[in-house]
C-alpha cells in the first residue's frame, strides 16, 4: 500500500510454515557447498554495484511502501549499496589470532591460534522504518561471514527486501544462501523459533517482541536492535543555530520513525528560550507532504493507526501541562512536526518510544543534573551533546548510558562501518559489517602438539 494515498500498489504471498520449513532447509543443505571468502566478496561487490544502477528504482519503491521523502530514500538506497561494499570488503579480513599456550607449564611444545567459523543459519527479522539498508546491515554481514540467511522483513514493506533478493540472484549468489519469507509477523516468528537448524536470530523491532524472541530462543545466538527514547543536550556554549537545524532535520526525517530520532531534548535553562525559537522557525520550515515531491522533507506516517497513536499521546501530555510550540494537527496521512515544551519525565511522550513526528523540549541547570536526566530511561542506544567543553563531554563520554555518545550532533548520526547498538532495553549485540561479523562467527581455538 502506498502510504501517502492509501492505494493498493503491489500484491505478495503469505508464507505458510512448510514455507518456512523449506527455507529452513534449503538454507541449512547449502552450508555444505563451498563458498569462499573471495566469492562472497564478488558477489557483494555486485550486488552493491547493481543497486547504485537501479538506484531510482529502488528509491520510488521504499517511497511508495514506507512514504520516507524521495530524497531520503535515494539517499537510503547509496546508504545500503555502501554496507554491502563494507560487507564484501569485511569478507576478506575474517581472522583471528595466535594464543601463547606454550606459556603455561607443559606445554612448551604446543602452539595454538583461532580461526572464526559461520555460526551456519541466520533468520534476519527487519523493520518496516529501513527496509532496504537494515536489511542489508544483517544480509551483508550474513553472507560474508559464509552463512546462509532466512529473511523475514516487516509486513507492510516487503518489497525492497524482495528486489534485493532479484539482485543477488543477478549478482550469482548460490542459491538457497538467502531466501525470503512474506507474511504475517508473529505467525512466522514462531515457525522460525520452532526451527533448530537456526543457529542466531538477529532481529530489529520493538522491544517487546525482542524480550519475546530472546525468551525463546534458547541457548541459540540472538543479537538485538531495539527502540529508544533518543536525548539530546545542547550546552550553554553550544553553537544553537547548529543545533536547531540538526535538531529539526534528526527528530522529523522519516516522520520521526527512526530508532535514533532525537524525541528528548535537554536545553540549558540559560539558553532554552533562544533555542526554542530557533528550533521553531526550522521545524516550521519544513515542507510537509507528498513524499514523492523532491522538495518534501516530512512524509506520512506508516499507517493511520499510528498517526492516531501519536496524536493521543501528544494530546496525553497537553493535557498533563505540556504546551505545544508549533504542529500538533493532521494533514491527510502526515502528522505535522510537532514541538513540546513544559514535559515531564512521566509522560509518554517522554519516558516511551514516540516513534513519530514529535520531540520534547526540557531544561537543566547542572551537568551531572542533566546526565542523570539522560540516564532516567529504560532505553540506552545513542544520544547527542552539543557543548564546546572538552571537560563535559568527556564526563558524558563517561557516564551517558548508551551504545553511542554523539559530540556536537545530535543522537541521529549514523555512518554504516561504524558499530552500532544498544545497552538496557535498547537491545544487545552490534551492527556495522565488521562488527555484526564477529556476532556471526563463532571462534575455534586449535591447539598443535609438535
Amino acid at each position: 500500500m502506498n502510504k501517502y494515498t492509501l492505494e493498493k500498489i503491489a500484491s505478495i504471498g503469505v508464507a505458510t510454515r512448510g514455507n518456512v520449513q523449506q527455507a529452513v532447509k534449503l538454507s541449512r543443505e547449502v552450508l555444505s557447498e563451498p563458498f569462499s571468502p573471495y566469492e562472497r566478496y564478488k558477489v557483494l561487490k555486485q550486488t552493491a554495484e547493481l543497486m547504485i544502477e537501479k538506484q531510482e528504482e529502488l528509491a520510488q519503491i521504499i517511497c511508495e511502501e514506507v512514504g520516507k521523502p524521495i530524497t531520503e530514500s535515494r539517499g537510503e538506497v547509496a546508504r545500503a549499496a555502501m554496507t554491502l561494499e563494507i560487507s564484501a570488503e569485511e569478507a576478506k579480513r575474517i581472522s583471528g589470532h595466535a594464543v601463547p599456550v606454550e606459556a603455561a607449564p607443559g606445554s612448551e611444545r604446543r602452539k595454538a591460534f583461532t580461526i572464526r567459523v559461520p555460526v551456519g543459519v541466520v533468520a534476519a527479522i527487519t523493520p518496516f522504518n529501513v527496509p532496504l539498508n537494515l536489511v542489508c546491515h544483517k544480509v551483508g554481514p550474513a553472507l560474508a561471514a559464509g552463512n546462509s540467511v532466512v529473511l523475514k522483513p516487516a509486513e507492510v514493506t516487503p518489497l525492497c527486501a524482495l528486489k534485493l533478493a532479484e539482485l543477488f540472484n543477478e549478482a550469482g549468489l548460490p542459491s538457497g544462501r538467502l531466501n525470503v519469507l512474506t507474511g504475517n509477523g508473529p505467525e512466522i516468528g514462531q515457525w522460525l523459533i520452532d526451527e533448530e537448524d537456526i543457529s542466531m536470530f538477529s532481529f530489529t523491532g520493538s522491544p517487546r517482541v525482542g524480550r519475546w524472541l530472546r525468551e525463546r530462543a534458547g541457548t541459540r545466538k540472538v543479537a538485538l536492535e531495539l527502540g529508544n527514547n533518543s536525548a539530546t543536550i545542547i550546552h550553554h556554549d553550544a553553537d544553537l543555530d547548529t543545533a536547531a537545524e540538526q535538531v529539526a532535520l534528526k527528530s522529523f526525517n522519516n516522520a520521526g520513525q527512526v530508532c535514533i530520532s532525537v524525541q528528548r531534548v535537554y536545553v540549558h535553562e540559560s539558553v532554552k528560550e533562544s533555542f526554542l525559537d530557533k528550533l521553531r522557525i526550522k521545524t516550521e520550515a519544513l515542507k510537509v507532504g507528498d513524499p514523492s515531491d523532491d522538495k518534501t522533507h516530512v512524509g506520512p506516517m506508516i499507517h493511520p493507526d499510528q498517526l492516531k497513536r501519536v496524536e493521543e499521546w501528544v494530546n496525553e501530555a497537553v493535557s498533563q501541562g505540556a504546551e505545544v510550540v508549533t504542529g500538533n494537527t493532521k494533514q491527510g496521512t502526515v502528522f505535522m512536526p510537532t514541538v513540546l515544551t513544559n514535559v515531564k519525565r512521566f509522560m509518554k511522550v517522554c519516558k516511551d518510544e514516540i516513534f513519530g513526528p514529535v520531540v520534547s523540549i526540557l531544561s537543566y541547570e547542572g551537568e551531572d543534573d542533566v546526565i542523570n536526566e539522560v540516564n532516567d530511561s529504560a532505553y540506552g542506544l545513542q544520544a547527542g551533546l552539543f557543548t564546546n567543553d572538552l571537560s563535559f563531554a568527556m564526563k558524558a563520554a563517561e557516564k551517558i548510558e548508551v551504545g553511542g555518545l554523539i559530540i556536537n550532533d545530535t543522537s541521529g548520526y549514523r555512518v554504516d562501518h561504524m558499530p552500532y547498538g544498544g545497552v538496557k532495553g535498547s537491545g544487545n549485540g552490534k551492527e556495522g559489517p565488521k562488527y555484526a561479523i564477529e556476532e556471526m562467527t563463532n571462534e575455534r581455538i586449535i591447539v598443535m602438539n609438535l
